[in-house]
């Protein structure tokens, strides 16, 4: 078995995969302080072991955007796992080729993003990713990942808002009924949902015209939903596009 962990800013996903099989799954907090043996426990407590046990598993794939918790997870891997993991940067296998001037600076869940997405399309698409930061990312009808566009996330958007302005406030993230708010939820709803979606609609169109092209649009992470609702450029919603990325990076490099 497969042990897939994409690590991102704010959650940590957690998949187990038999083959093409994706058999169980989790979201956990981030948390840059938490040891190797505390992430140890934690996936004993979630896979099932006793508290003596060495949790073996076939490999272990790793993409991580929180460079604080790379040397635990990979130490993790080979205390608790019983394997050298498979850290997705620079150096590891793709299959497709970065076009970004620095390729280095290309974060791992973008490449493995890409990777997912255009195995399930086979042509162009892009690959919008709804975490601490929102992410664009366009791959090109050959398979070549070209770059993209970063966002604040809507959760940090709601956060700056309500930093820095003092009589506004938390509000639930969900669908207002109208655009026009006439209460001061309904107004940051409004702004927040439906601007927000005006915005990935808005950067998606300008994509595609400079690309000249009629990219297929995946959306992934924790808001894709709410935002899918209501986006006209976004056609499908793939929550564990991530882990399906790192299993064919996975395999790839294993071929090798």
């Amino acid at each position: 078995m497969l042990l897939a962990i994409d690590v991102g800013n704010s959650h940590t996903v957690i998949g187990i995969y038999e083959g093409e099989r994706l058999v169980d799954h989790w979201r956990i907090s981030t948390m840059p302080e938490r040891t190797a043996d505390e992430h140890g426990a934690l996936l004993r407590m979630l896979l099932g072991g006793g508290s003596g046990a060495t949790l073996r598993h076939e490999g272990v794939a790793v993409a991580c955007v929180v460079p604080a918790l790379n040397q635990v997870i990979e130490q993790l891997s080979r205390v608790y796992l019983g394997c050298e993991p498979l850290m997705v940067g620079p150096g590891v296998k793709s299959g497709m080729p970065i076009l970004y001037e620095n390729p280095k600076e290309v974060g791992a869940d973008r490449i493995v993003n890409a990777v997912a997405a255009y195995e399930q399309f086979n042509s162009a698409c892009i690959v919008v990713d709804f975490g601490t930061a929102t992410t664009f990312d366009y791959v090109t009808a050959h398979g070549e990942y070209a770059g993209g566009a970063i966002a604040p996330g809507l959760g940090i958007s709601m956060d700056a808002l309500v930093e820095h302005a003092a009589k506004l406030y938390r509000v639930e993230l969900v669908r207002p009924r109208e655009a026009v708010g006439r209460t001061t939820v309904a107004a940051i709803q409004s702004g927040l949902v439906f601007g927000y979606t005006a915005m990935v609609d808005g950067l998606v169109r300008r994509i595609n015209r400079e690309r000249h092209e009629n990219a297929r649009v995946i959306a992934t992470g924790g808001f894709a939903e709410l935002v899918a609702r209501e986006s006209e450029t976004i056609e499908e919603v793939d929550e564990f596009l991530t882990l399906k990325g790192l299993r064919l990076i996975f395999e790839r490099n294993r071929r090798l």
